[in-house]
């Protein structure tokens, strides 16, 4: 009998033990594009951080809706954010989003760990197949994106129903088309952050896969031809599309959409 409690007691111990390790475990989750979650970077970034304050960080693809605490990529994917560091010419931006899954505060740790010193070290200290990848830019000077698209309206309108209407309603013309998984543009316009969306939508998953911008995509890869018929855009297309998308109304929703 005094084993048998003495093995109770240790098993009970065990218990309270695993309990307040579970209660004390911190999580965030980290959006970003597939370029630099391809690139290997948060293999070596995340490790880091979560060693020195313990909280996990689970990195994952910035598509439409999708629930995180952190945004970390182009301006033209996240919109508005703290400059972190520069990939090439690319200025990559951060920022915490106040009202994710996780708790804010953890989140502005992140952040403000990968915007100092030690963590501006680390990013630049990170290699792919033995160069150097990123810059350190924290503090750097952020170029807004352009306040009012300008673009032919008309060819923009139908250029946006021969294109993205093959996965989104764009209006009362395809209302029975699209894709049920896919956001109409109505609903889209409702993002606070709908035209810097709408500008990189060739960054965001899936498009990536399928989208050609020449002079700013790259060429698709050989061995991974497109799952589906290719859409190819110009710049000029591009701001045609969103002077017509700028005269959309927003749909009518309890509460708008703040991501």
């Amino acid at each position: 009998m005094p084993g048998w409690s003495r093995t109770g007691l240790i098993a009970l111990c065990m218990l309270s033990l695993a309990h307040m390790a579970a209660a004390d475990e911190r999580r965030i989750v980290l959006a970003s594009t597939p370029e630099l979650l391809e690139s290997g970077a948060f293999n070596y970034l995340l490790p880091r951080f979560s060693l020195k304050t313990r909280i996990r960080v689970t990195a994952v693809e910035l598509l439409e809706g999708v629930e995180a605490d952190v945004l970390l990529g182009p301006a033209a994917a996240i919109g508005e954010g703290r400059p972190a560091f520069r990939a090439g010419k690319a200025l990559h931006l951060v920022r915490a989003v106040p009202d994710g899954p996780g708790e804010a505060k953890h989140a502005g740790r992140f952040v403000d760990w990968l915007l100092s010193t030690v963590g501006q070290r680390t990013v630049e200290a990170f290699r792919a197949d033995g160069r150097q990848v990123f810059l350190a830019a924290a503090g750097a000077r952020v170029e807004k994106v352009r306040a009012r698209p300008t673009g032919d309206l008309a060819r923009g309108e139908k250029l946006a129903f021969l294109h993205c209407g093959r996965c989104h309603v764009i209006g009362p013309r395809n209302r029975m088309g699209g894709l049920g998984s896919t956001p109409s543009f109505r609903v889209l316009k409702t993002l606070n952050d709908w035209e810097v969306r709408f500008r990189g939508f060739y960054m965001l998953n899936p498009h990536p896969s399928f989208t050609q911008i020449p002079d700013v995509t790259d060429p698709f890869d050989e061995a991974r031809p497109p799952p589906i018929v290719p859409l190819e855009l110009t710049l000029e297309d591009l701001d045609a599309i969103l002077a017509y998308v700028a005269t959309i109304e927003p749909a009518e929703l309890r509460g708008a959409l703040k991501r």
